[in-house]
């Protein structure tokens, strides 16, 4: 053994002594670059995973803990008392179904409008078509907060051609009704469907027009050819335009806070938590006193982790088709 090995080292040192020190500069530079790859990467994943930790270790803190200077990650008094607590305080399990119905049936409506609209982008010509699609862009580069007052006014307002005025000489308030966002949805103005629209579009962009073509040769008409051949296709870019719809309506608090203030919402609840905690302690005491920051800052932490680990579960099932797709969208105009 110890023969092979020291024809192995005069084997390298003949080789790096031929090719004058540049087999060895190169090696030390590839050991450079993966311990300097390690060190992003770890840092990295240090930034994304250890406020999320600190939030677990504070989460199953007792009181006393909070205070406690020798108590740093590890709790002395392990308790799950604090899930119960804001479980309690957001309503849970009645946000959580209001939440994932709501959530689920505004993706799926998205998905739907906006998988029609960036195929449409892709495959079709039709008059003024770049500047619908630099309308679409200006939907991914707008705030939706700047556009706050005109919403509020016209759905507070709410009519079709003036007909509601005609006939009932009155329009509609649909306010606290879920129904602006179903309408935004459908009509491609619902929260981040511009960046859909684009992503699915690039998709498409890359799928060659040889498959369509074969289709129509054999017998196949425009609407199967899409169902049956595109869509098939479409599944990962799909899959990630329903993971980001899903998310961004699981913790919206703008358009949620706007349309639908009637409805419990884990987003909202969430929002309101550290004023109901205060409203608990006073009704459990009896009188007006102030929530210490550390112990109200221990239950919003909790009742965060009570959000995102749906969101979790989610993830690691669709997490295939979610990195497949974003390899698929690359800039193509």
């Amino acid at each position: 053994m110890s023969k092979v090995k020291t024809g192995k080292y005069s084997n390298f040192r003949e080789r790096n002594r031929k090719s004058q020190g540049y087999l060895l500069k190169k090696i030390l530079m590839d050991y450079g670059l993966s311990f300097c790859r390690f060190l992003l990467l770890f840092g990295m994943c240090f930034l994304i995973l250890q406020p999320i930790l600190n939030k677990i270790s504070v989460s199953f803190m007792s009181e006393p803990d909070l205070y406690n200077p020798v108590v740093i990650s590890i709790p002395e008094n392990f308790t799950t008392d604090n899930y119960k607590l804001a479980a309690e305080l957001m309503s849970y399990k009645e946000t959580l179904v209001n939440s994932l119905i709501v959530s689920l049936t505004i993706a799926v409506l998205q998905i739907t409008v906006c998988t029609l609209a960036g195929y449409g982008f892709a495959r079709f010509k039709f008059p003024f078509k770049k500047f619908w699609f630099a309308c679409v862009m200006l939907v991914i580069l707008i705030p939706p907060q700047t556009i706050s007052s005109s919403l509020h006014l016209h759905f507070r307002y709410f009519d079709v051609l003036g007909l509601f005025k005609l006939i009932k000489d009155e329009t509609i308030n649909l306010r606290g009704s879920a129904l602006p966002y179903y309408l935004m949805s459908a009509g491609c103005m619902g929260l981040k469907n511009g960046l859909y629209i684009y992503m699915i579009r690039q998709f498409f962009r890359n799928i060659p027009k040889e498959l369509e073509e074969a289709a129509y040769v054999d017998g196949c008409g425009m609407l199967k050819t899409f169902i049956r051949i595109m869509l098939p296709e479409a599944k990962p870019i799909l899959t990630s335009c329903f993971l980001f719809s899903f998310v961004w309506q699981w913790t919206d608090g703008f358009y949620s806070k706007m349309f639908l203030g009637n409805t419990k919402l884990l987003s909202t609840s969430l929002a309101r938590l550290s004023d109901s905690l205060g409203a608990y302690i006073q009704r459990i005491i009896g009188s007006a006193t102030t929530v210490a920051v550390a112990y109200n800052n221990c239950i919003i932490a909790t009742g965060t982790l009570m959000i995102i680990m749906p969101l979790i579960i989610l993830y690691l099932f669709a997490q295939r088709g979610f990195v497949e797709s974003l390899s698929s969208t690359g800039i193509k105009m």
